[in-house]
């Protein structure tokens, strides 16, 4: 339960710091512009909890904005979380997530995403890593391409266990989503 609540309330920092951030007007501020704002305090478990929030805005009219919280508990336990999102001033914008936890036992895990599309096509990842107390260590991701020219599209699957060892698999799909055979690496 403590493992929840900790995500929770760094997951609602970050979210705060996020939207902090959208009040700050980047979008609005001089062509060129950058602002930030950074919180650190005490918390009723013993430990920290910090947050923070950058935004720029480019000559050009891209902009960025990236949030982060971090909370600890005072018993060695952490939760960090992060979130960026960016949009260019040609249309193309990407956006990232993740969270980290650390515990007191050396256990830690990790998930993450992202996704991005411009002109030439899109992407999008997410994946988890683990190690458990004693250090023994998975992980996946899957990570998937379209282009926009042709619709085609490819999906790799990687994962890692100390059973199995590492794992990768790509399968490629024609525009109206058809198994196809992948193209040769150049």
């Amino acid at each position: 339960m403590q493992k929840l609540d900790m995500n929770r309330i760094a997951l609602l920092g970050a979210l705060s710091a996020v939207l902090f951030g959208c009040s700050l007007g980047v979008a609005a501020a001089e062509p060129a512009a950058a602002a930030s704002r950074r919180v650190v305090r005490l918390n009723p478990e013993g430990g920290a909890t910090a947050g923070g929030v950058t935004g720029w805005r480019g000559p050009e009219g891209g902009v960025a904005l990236r949030g982060r919280a971090l909370k600890t508990d005072g018993q060695g336990n952490a939760t960090a979380v992060s979130g960026a999102a960016v949009r260019g001033p040609n249309g193309g914008r990407g956006a990232r997530a993740g969270t980290t936890t650390v515990n007191a036992d050396g256990s830690a895990s990790h998930r993450s995403a992202m996704q991005a599309e411009g002109g030439r096509g899109s992407v999008s990842s997410e994946g988890s890593a683990s190690r458990d107390a004693s250090g023994n260590t998975t992980q996946s991701r899957t990570t998937s391409v379209t282009s926009a020219a042709t619709g085609n599209s490819a999906t790799t699957t990687s994962s890692y266990s100390k059973d199995t060892g590492r794992t990768r698999s790509t399968l490629c799909f024609d525009a109206n989503g058809a198994t196809v055979a992948c193209p040769a690496r150049p």
